[in-house]
């Protein structure tokens, strides 16, 4: 059986820097394959790792929930087959539903040879609150339905604000086990045990009284048999939650909820919301004109809500720049020539002629 791993995030959250981690660290020398499921035409990421010594299969079929149904088990199957992995990272696409990732490799599990093994969420603690009011669907999900939680950023906020989110998190999954201390100071070793044996805190210290008071009753307390029992709960749980909410916000859609009630993937796909538009380019860009571009994406809407801007250009210098920005940081590095220039830029109501016209495409 080969361990399937799935790490869910926002946009921009910090998945790939986990990943990376994970790949230099506790996985190296292990056979990985890492599936993503880019949002949009363009695939980005997987120039990003290539230098990680990692085939990278890119799904560019639109979002992680729309193509789980037909080629996510054919996908899984064919990477089992063909290189026969130690491990298998799945990245979904950053406004999936982690609901829907989990079920589509448990409906491939048996067929491909698969064992689902973690399933972890990054979330940004810096943009909790701007993510959780426009886009509270996508992101409550990711989190609801997490093993374990990675806040990241957590040393860009003060110390108020990161208790703060951390509550709010924790209000949404009581189970999961949370991490906010930096993934760059941990070691690659615990951050795996932790996201393989996402026991909270307080059951952790429950299991070791337990397991003091009566020993020879140990075998009953067996984290996996609680973590099944915790996993239906927690979905009755998520489907009531889930129903009253839709009823509190939206009383006229009530009938069609009671459909999505029963028809649960029928809920907002991320492609009926999240659009993407990139571009492949020779075009060369200077330094100063790639900031100027990615400054007005932050700071208008005129262009939509932006949430993630990335690629890698070709600069006028002769020089590569690989860029990434989410709303209020950006960043500029130096990268190897890539075979082409190519860009993406991924929001809702992206306004894509000025977004042409800002680019010079």
């Amino acid at each position: 059986m080969t361990k399937t791993d799935i790490v869910s995030g926002f946009l921009g959250a910090g998945k790939t820097t986990l990943i990376k981690r994970l790949l230099e660290t506790s996985l190296k020398g292990k056979k990985v394959v890492l599936i993503e499921n880019e949002f949009g035409e363009i695939g980005i990421d997987g120039g990003f790792l290539k230098d990680a010594g990692i085939e990278i299969r890119e799904m560019n079929s639109g979002c992680i929930c729309c193509s789980l149904v037909g080629d996510f088990g054919t996908a899984l199957k064919d990477v089992v087959e063909k290189y026969q992995p130690d491990r298998i990272v799945i990245e979904p696409s950053g406004v999936g539903k982690l609901s829907d990732v989990i079920a589509a490799v448990q409906r491939s599990e048996k067929e491909a040879g698969l064992e689902l093994n973690s399933y972890t969420t990054v979330v940004d603690a810096k943009k909790f609150k701007l993510y959780m009011k426009n886009f509270g669907e996508f992101f409550e999900n990711q989190i609801k339905y997490a093993g374990a939680i990675i806040m990241s950023r957590t040393d860009l906020i003060d110390e108020a604000k990161a208790a703060e989110v951390m509550e709010q998190i924790r209000a949404i999954n009581p189970e999961a086990v949370i991490i906010s201390t930096p993934i760059s100071q941990l070691d690659g070793g615990k951050l795996l045990e932790v996201m393989e044996n996402p026991v909270s805190l307080q059951q952790q210290e429950l299991e070791r009284e337990v397991a003091e008071h009566e020993a020879h009753h140990h075998h009953h307390h067996h984290h996996d048999h609680d973590h099944e029992d915790h996993d239906h709960e927690e979905h009755e749980h998520h489907h009531d939650h889930d129903h009253e909410e839709h009823e509190h916000h939206h009383d006229h859609d009530h009938e069609e909820h009671e459909h999505h009630h029963h028809h649960h993937d029928h809920d907002h796909d991320a492609d009926e919301i999240f659009t993407s538009w990139g571009r492949q380019t020779v075009k060369k860009f200077s330094r100063e004109d790639l900031e100027k571009i990615l400054s007005t994406l932050d700071s208008t809407e005129e262009y939509g809500m932006i949430l993630r801007a990335k690629g890698m250009l070709e600069g006028t210098d002769g020089h590569w720049m690989y860029f990434d920005m989410v709303p209020g940081e950006t960043e500029i590095r130096d990268g190897e020539p890539d075979v082409s220039g190519r860009f993406c830029v991924i929001g809702s109501e992206l306004k894509e002629d000025h977004l042409a016209e800002l680019f010079g495409v």
